[in-house]
């Protein structure tokens, strides 16, 4: 097991903003972050929990591990 789990969009946010990326806007219930160094922003839905898949798709984006990402969620 890889130890993901469903987390809510705003503690999702703050590990994205920890890394360094910026709020560019919002269309629907999607929330879009940029960084300079990304080739395609990081999208994921305001719904009260973020899937699994869509955590794991934006940690490829952002080249983050799985271990990397809960060490700094154990931070925040």
């Amino acid at each position: 097991m890889s130890g993901l789990t469903p987390i809510h969009w705003k503690k999702f946010e703050k590990f994205v903003l920890f890394l360094g990326c910026t709020f560019g806007r919002e269309k629907g219930d999607h929330r879009i972050y940029e960084r300079q160094d990304l080739k395609r922003p990081v999208v994921f839905p305001r719904d009260t929990q973020i899937p699994i898949f869509i955590i794991r798709n934006n940690l490829r984006l952002l080249g983050i591990s799985v271990q990397e990402y809960l060490e700094i969620l154990k931070r925040i």
